[in-house]
Parts: C-alpha cells; structure tokens; sequence
C-alpha cells in the first residue's frame, strides 16, 4: 500500500471534486464526481454514496477503483489513487452529514431519506498513488 503523501492531504480539507471511476459489468469504465474525504490515521479516501448507485453496484462486484482530483485553486496540482474499496453502513450517515457540512455549510445532509438507499461509505486503500504540483 502506497502513502498518499502530507502535502496533499489539504485537498481533503477543502471544497475539492474527484471522480470515481468504477468498472461496469463488461469491463467498460463508469466515472462519477464525488465529495471526497480522507482517513489520514488509516490511509484512505473516504466516499460516500447511497445503496443502489451504480458505483456502488460496481465496487460490490469489483473492487477495483481509481478517484482523481484537482486542487481547487491550482489545476496543475493533482492526486490521483488505484486501489481497492472496502463497503461499510458503519458511521455512513455521520460521515455524510460532515461532508454536507463542508460542501453545502450545513449542519446535516438535507436528502437523508430522499435517496434510493442507505448510505455507504467508500473506503479505499491506496495501492498506487500519483501526484504533482
């Protein structure tokens, strides 16, 4: 497992966009844009999406993942990470509501209950990581 390296870990910590990108049934790539989290104590990008998605279908039939992103203020500053994804309901909700809180400036996710099933978070655990900038 590689280290996504310290100064990167600001991108975590501000209104940052990746893309997810998951492998259909026939191989094909499927990228989504994501609010993206990090779990500096375990190493790993943190997603969050609700069950039923199609990433979410991907990823419990391959685990296999890649998510890019780019520093909001800086274009040619990026992280990207290959790895795999582990699926957990466990602190979902929670994880949601502190990602709306950095990208909408609420205190709670306002879909809860709108969406096409309970919540999963995404963690990935990086097998390659590539940066610049």
């Amino acid at each position: 497992m590689e280290t996504i390296p310290e100064r990167f870990h600001d991108l975590f910590d501000r209104r940052t966009f990746a893309h997810v990108t998951t492998l259909m049934p026939d191989g094909s790539p499927q990228t989504t844009p994501v609010w993206v989290d990090h779990d500096p104590d375990r190493n790993e990008v943190l997603v969050n999406t609700a069950r039923g998605r199609r990433k979410e279908r991907n990823l419990r039939r391959d685990p296999r993942v890649a998510v890019s992103m780019t520093d909001p203020d800086d274009g040619y500053r990026y992280l990207a990470v290959r790895g795999e994804a582990d699926l957990t309901t466990d602190g979902a909700v929670a994880h949601i509501d502190a990602l709306a809180r950095r990208y909408m400036d609420v205190e709670e996710y306002p879909h809860h209950g709108e969406e096409d099933g309970e919540r999963v978070l995404i963690r990935i655990s990086p097998e390659s990581v590539a940066h610049s900038g």
